[in-house]
């Protein structure tokens, strides 16, 4: 008989395997490596179809248009309006148009690099940050149900400085000191912390040893 991944009491489970499952938030999880809940797998699925519905839809709407005759379609329009204003003698107006269109241009420019830039911030945050709250977390016993929630958490007080992780008080401006109270804070000692502020977020068992130090909690002053 196929293993259930997930139980909702331990007393649905057959007696032979209950030392196979592990409690995580109020249910009976199979405890291995590598398995997903086929429910988030199935949501995975439908949101991956309905985009590429999307995209379907997009290429149908715009099939047959080719894009550079738009362009020149719309350049020869724009000649034909300044040749009539010229001859109206609106060179005040030909003037304005053409600078709103170069501003227009310029700040697509401007926007097409703030995106590039946010989401190049994006990938660092997630290397440099997410990735060393869950190294740090797992050793400390992190629930694998938590993960978004700790990097959610630490993203609050850690922003990346030169490249590097740095932590900063609730006011985002204060640096926010680890133990000795002179060297910023490092993950690990954030993490530690975090097992005694948030135990919810990992296994029962994680938190003999942990920091007690008070200013690793999020939102603290």
């Amino acid at each position: 008989m196929a293993l259930k991944f997930k139980y909702g009491s331990k007393e649905e489970i057959p007696a032979e395997q209950v030392s196979l499952y592990a409690e995580r938030e109020g249910e009976w999880v199979l405890d291995c490596d590598g398995v997903a809940d086929k429910t988030k797998l199935d949501e995975f699925r439908s949101n991956n179809v309905a985009l590429l519905k999307q995209v379907e839809d997009l290429k149908k709407r715009y099939e047959g248009i080719d894009p550079e005759e738009v362009r020149k379609v719309a350049e020869q329009k724009q000649r034909l309006e300044e040749e009539r204003q010229l001859k109206a003698g609106d060179v005040d107006k030909v003037v304005e148009n053409r600078i709103k269109g170069l501003k227009v241009e310029w700040e697509k420019q401007v926007a097409t690099l703030n995106s590039e830039r946010d989401a190049l911030n994006t990938r660092l945050t997630a290397i440099q940050i997410d990735q060393g709250v869950i190294t740090a977390a797992t050793k400390r016993g992190l629930r694998p149900t938590a993960i978004a929630d700790i990097t959610s958490r630490a993203r609050s007080v850690f922003k990346l400085v030169s490249g590097a992780p740095r932590a900063f008080e609730a006011d985002g401006q204060a640096v926010r000191y680890g133990r000795d109270g002179v060297t910023p804070m490092s993950i690990e000692e954030w993490v530690d912390a975090q097992v005694s502020e948030a135990p919810h977020l990992f296994e029962s068992n994680a938190g003999s040893g942990a920091a007690s130090n008070g200013s690793g909690g999020v939102g603290q002053g």
